[in-house]
C-alpha cells in the first residue's frame, strides 16, 4: 500500500519521535533534557554501557554516535522490531489518532501517474544539464561564471540550459518514447486548442530545477538570456506535480542543512534562485525562496513546520519594504507562542549575492544579526511617516494599531501585542508632547542579535517607562537578566560555559544541572549542544584538550576564544584553566546559583507583566498599583543580585592567586 507524503508528514508531526522510541528504551536522566526535547539512552541496536543514542523531537530523527544507525519514526520500528513499513505506519497512525487511508484505486492511479511524470521531469533535467555543456550553452556558462558560480555549485543545483529552439526538448523526449500527453502534463510545452503545434515552453534560458520536499524535480524556473525577452524569469505552469504557492525553492536541501550536527537554527527566505545559490556557495545552506511571487500562506506554514521563527530577508529599498509589510499582514493572524517571524533588511541597492560575492558570508551574517522582530515591523510601518503632532493623529495611530493587532487569532499572543502597543504608544506620545523635547526613537532602539531593543524591553521604546501610577527604572530592562541575546554572551553565561570547558571534571556529580542549562545566547546554545555530544563521545577519555579539540572541529573555536578573552578582561581567573579544581568548583557553583536566581526573577517579571496587562484590560486600578509595587521589588532584587556578583573576587587561595589580571596558557 502506498501512502501520500502529506499523510506521513501529518502523523510524524503529531507524534514526537521520543514517544515512539521511548517505548523501547529508558532515557538517561543525566543527559536527557526534556524541556529542549533532547533525549539520550543506551542504544537498542548495539550493546553499550554509556548512552550514545540521541533522539531529538524538533528534527524528528534519532542517531547513535556509537554504531551510526539513524532514521525517523518508521525506520526505528522496521529496523528494531522487524515490522513492515505498512505495519510501522499503522502503529504511529494509531498513536496519532489518525485513521489509515482506505485503498483508493483512483488515488493510486494518480500516484502512479505522478511517478511517471516525475520520471519525465528527470529526463528533461538531464537534457538541460547536457545542453549547458554544448556549444549552444556557451553564453549561459559564461553568464554563470560571471555570477561567480563554481562548477561544483552548478552541478549541485543541477543548473542547465534550454536551447533557442521551439522543438529541441519535445523532440528529445519523443525520441525517448514519452507520449505527448505526458510532455504536456509536465508543462514542458505550450499547447492548447488555439495552438496547432505545441512548442517548448523554455527557450534560450538558464534552467533551475525546482524540487519537491522529497527531492524530486517537479518544475523549472528559467532565466532568459536575451535582454529583450518578454519575461526575465519564467516558471513552469501549474501541473499535477507543481503548485507554485505550496513550494519553496531549495526547501529540501535547506531542511537537511538544519538537521545536521552543526545545522543552522532557522530558515532564511530570500527573493530569488540566484540569491539562494550564492548564499549556498558562501556556506549558508539554509536559504529558500518563493517562486517569483509574493510569499504565500502555504509557504509560510511550510517554513513554520521546519522552524518556529524563520527570517525573511528583503531588499532595503521601497519595494523590499513593501514586500516585508505584506508578509507582516500575512503572518499576523497565524502567529502563536513560539511561532513568529523576524525581518532582515538588506542595504539599499544590495541583494544577498552582492553581499557575499566579495567578502564572503560575514556581511550577510551581520544583516541577519540585526533582524527585527515582527512587533517592531508593525510599529515601524505605522509610524515611519511621522506627523503625529495633533490629538486626532495620535488617536488615529492608536486605533489603527489596535485594529492590526486584533487580527491575531491566539488570545495570549494578542494580549501581549496589545500590551506592547500600549507601552510603545505611551513612550512615543510622552516624547511627542509639547515641552517634552525631541521625539524619541520609536522604532525600538538599536538592534542586537536577532532582537531589537524594543523586543528585549517588552516592545517599549528605550528609556524609562513611566506610568501615572509609578515609574519603572530602565535598569531592569538594561540588565543582563532581561536584555535577551546579545552579540556577546552575558558574563554570567560565559563563566558557566567556559568553566566546564576548562574543567570538564566538574561534570562528575553535576551533570544534571549542567546539562539542563538553557543559555539565552544563540552561540552558546549551539556550543552547549556540541559539548554534551562531545562528552558522550569521549566517555572516560574526556579531558580539556579532547573537549576543546572536538568543539573547534564543530566550528566553535572563535566563540571559545571570545569567551576566554571576555573572562580574562573581567579578571575572572577562576573560570580559566589555571584555576585549582576546588576554586573552579566553588566559583562555578556560585555562578550557577546566581544564574538560577536570575532565571527565577525573569519568570517572575514576565508573570507580573502579564498580570499588569490583564489588570489594564479590566481597568483594575488597585490591582495595577499592587502589581507595579511587586515589579519594583523584583527590580530591587535584580539590583542587589547584580551588585553582589562575588565570583570576581571571592576565591583563589588554592590556586595561589587572590587578585590581579587573569593570565595563563591560552
Amino acid at each position: 500500500m502506498r501512502f501520500s507524503s502529506d499523510f506521513l508528514d501529518e502523523i510524524r508531526d503529531r507524534v514526537p519521535i521520543s514517544a515512539v522510541v521511548g517505548r523501547r528504551v529508558t532515557w538517561d536522566r543525566k543527559k536527557t533534557n526534556v524541556s529542549r526535547q533532547d533525549y539520550w539512552a543506551c542504544c537498542p541496536f548495539h550493546g553499550e554501557k554509556s548512552p550514545s543514542f540521541h533522539c531529538e523531537d524538533r528534527k524528528g530523527r534519532y542517531h547513535c554516535f556509537g554504531c551510526g544507525v539513524s532514521g525517523d519514526h518508521f525506520r526505528f520500528l522496521t529496523d528494531l522490531e522487524g515490522l513492515s513499513f505498512v505495519e510501522a505506519v499503522q502503529q504511529v497512525a494509531d498513536m496519532a489518532g489518525i485513521a489509515m487511508p482506505q485503498p483508493d484505486p483512483q488515488a493510486e492511479r494518480r500516484e502512479r501517474e505522478r511517478t511517471t511524470l516525475q520520471d519525465v521531469m528527470e529526463m528533461a533535467t538531464q537534457f538541460f544539464q547536457d545542453q549547458l555543456q554544448t556549444a549552444s550553452g556557451a553564453r549561459a556558462r559564461a553568464y554563470l561564471r560571471e555570477r561567480g558560480l563554481s562548477g561544483r555549485t552548478i552541478e549541485t543545483f543541477r543548473l542547465g540550459y534550454a536551447p533557442e529552439s521551439r522543438n529541441a526538448l519535445k523532440e528529445y523526449l519523443a525520441a525517448k518514447g514519452v507520449p505527448k500527453e505526458q510532455i504536456e502534463a509536465c508543462g514542458l510545452v505550450v499547447h492548447g486548442p488555439d495552438i496547432p503545434v505545441s512548442y517548448d515552453r523554455f527557450r534560450d534560458r538558464i534552467m533551475f530545477p525546482i524540487l519537491s520536499s522529497r527531492d524530486k524535480v517537479i518544475a523549472f524556473g528559467g532565466r532568459a538570456m536575451a535582454a529583450d525577452a518578454m519575461a526575465k524569469y519564467l516558471n513552469s505552469n501549474e501541473t499535477e506535480l507543481f503548485h507554485k504557492g505550496n513550494v519553496l525553492y531549495n526547501f529540501s536541501r535547506a531542511r537537511r542543512a538544519m538537521q545536521g550536527a552543526d545545522g543552522a537554527d532557522t530558515l532564511i527566505a530570500v527573493e530569488g534562485y540566484m540569491d539562494v545559490i550564492a548564499l549556498y556557495q558562501a556556506g549558508i545552506e539554509n536559504a529558500v525562496a518563493p517562486l517569483g511571487t509574493a510569499l504565500t500562506e502555504n509557504q509560510l506554514q511550510l517554513m513554520w513546520k521546519t522552524t518556529p521563527v524563520p527570517v525573511l530577508c528583503f531588499d532595503g529599498d521601497g519595494a523590499g519594504q513593501r514586500a516585508a509589510f505584506r508578509a507582516v499582514d500575512l503572518a499576523l493572524p497565524h502567529i502563536k507562542p513560539g511561532q513568529s517571524l523576524r525581518f532582515a533588511m538588506l542595504p539599499d541597492g544590495k541583494d544577498p549575492d552582492d553581499l557575499v560575492k566579495r567578502d564572503g558570508r560575514q556581511p550577510f551574517d551581520r544583516v541577519l544579526s540585526e533582524a527585527r522582530p515582527l512587533a517592531e515591523m508593525v510599529w515601524m510601518r505605522e509610524t515611519q511617516a511621522g506627523g503625529f503632532d495633533t490629538p486626532e493623529k495620535r488617536a488615529e495611530l492608536e486605533a489603527k494599531l489596535k485594529q492590526i493587532v486584533n487580527v491575531i487569532a491566539d488570545e495570549n499572543v494578542r494580549r501581549h501585542y496589545q500590551q506592547d502597543v500600549r507601552d510603545r504608544l505611551y513612550g512615543f506620545f510622552q516624547g511627542s508632547q509639547p515641552g517634552r523635547g525631541e521625539r524619541g526613537n520609536f522604532q525600538g532602539g538599536s538592534r542586537g542579535q536577532g532582537q531589537g531593543q524594543g523586543a528585549r524591553n517588552g516592545g517599549r521604546p528605550p528609556g524609562p517607562v513611566a506610568s501615572s501610577r509609578g515609574t519603572i527604572s530602565d535598569r531592569l530592562a538594561r540588565s543582563g537578566l532581561v536584555r535577551g541575546a546579545l552579540d556577546q554572551p552575558t558574563l554570567r553565561e560565559s563563566v558557566l560555559a567556559l568553566t566546564i570547558v576548562n574543567h570538564p571534571q566538574l561534570l562528575e556529580g553535576e551533570y544534571d544541572e549542567v546539562a539542563a542549562i538553557d543559555y539565552e545566547h544563540a552561540g552558546l546554545q549551539k556550543l552547549w549542544s556540541s559539548l554534551l555530544t562531545a562528552v558522550a563521545e569521549a566517555g572516560p577519555l574526556l579531558s580539556r584538550e579532547i573537549l576543546i579539540q572536538k568543539l573547534e572541529a564543530h566550528g566553535h573555536g572563535a566563540l571559545l576564544r571570545g569567551l576566554d578573552q571576555q573572562i580574562r578582561n573581567a579578571r575572572l581567573w577562576i573560570a580559566t584553566e589555571i584555576a585549582a579544581a576546588e576554586d573552579a568548583r566553588e566559583g562555578y557553583r556560585q555562578a550557577l546559583a546566581l544564574y538560577k536566581r536570575a532565571r527565577a526573577l525573569k519568570r517572575q517579571r514576565m508573570e507580573l507583566e502579564r498580570e499588569i496587562a490583564e489588570a489594564t484590560e479590566t481597568d483594575d486600578g488597585a490591582r495595577i498599583e499592587q502589581v507595579i509595587s511587586a515589579l519594583h521589588e523584583v527590580q530591587l532584587e535584580v539590583t542587589r543580585m547584580e551588585n553582589q556578583e562575588a565570583i570576581i573576587d571571592g576565591f583563589g587561595v588554592m590556586s595561589g592567586r587572590v587578585k590581579g589580571p587573569a593570565t595563563g596558557h591560552g
